[in-house]
């Protein structure tokens, strides 16, 4: 598949929607495998969705992740309707959560998520508004 103008997904999410939770990344795997993204940027692009996503579906009330697929390469937009972010420079570090302690006994939460997608991705930002929610762009190019 060519991409000449791109390709483009959307993905709505849910809170504690964890039956649906790997979808979206998945989705966005097989659409950047069939472009003929390599190896190692696949990874990083679904290192990024899966944790956008996965925190999505953990702190927000419902959020959506849009991604652009382009030549050169992806990008990815997450917005959630939520609790937002009070210190964003706190959920930076790796090891803070604060995911409650029933999604920690079911293997997440372990406060790597931020850190995972801004270390994979060539380009990261984020905002966030306590009582609104919490956008993050990131771009990863290949």
């Amino acid at each position: 598949m060519e991409l000449v103008e791109g390709a483009r997904l959307e993905f709505t999410l849910e809170h504690n929607a964890f039956e649906k939770a790997g979808e979206a990344s998945s989705r966005i795997k097989q659409l950047v495998r069939q472009v003929g993204v390599e190896a190692q940027t696949i990874r990083k692009i679904s290192v990024c969705a899966y944790e956008a996503e996965m925190n999505v579906i953990i702190h927000a009330y419902r959020g959506v992740i849009r991604v652009l697929v382009l030549p050169d390469r992806t990008e990815l937009d997450v917005i959630d309707e939520g609790p937002g972010i009070p210190d964003i420079n706190l959920a930076m570090q790796e090891g803070y959560s604060t995911a409650p302690d029933h999604i920690r006994e079911m293997g997440f939460g372990a406060g790597m998520g931020l850190p995972n997608m801004a270390r994979c991705a060539d380009e990261f930002q984020i905002e966030s508004e306590p009582g609104k929610g919490t956008s993050i762009h990131m771009v990863v190019r290949y």
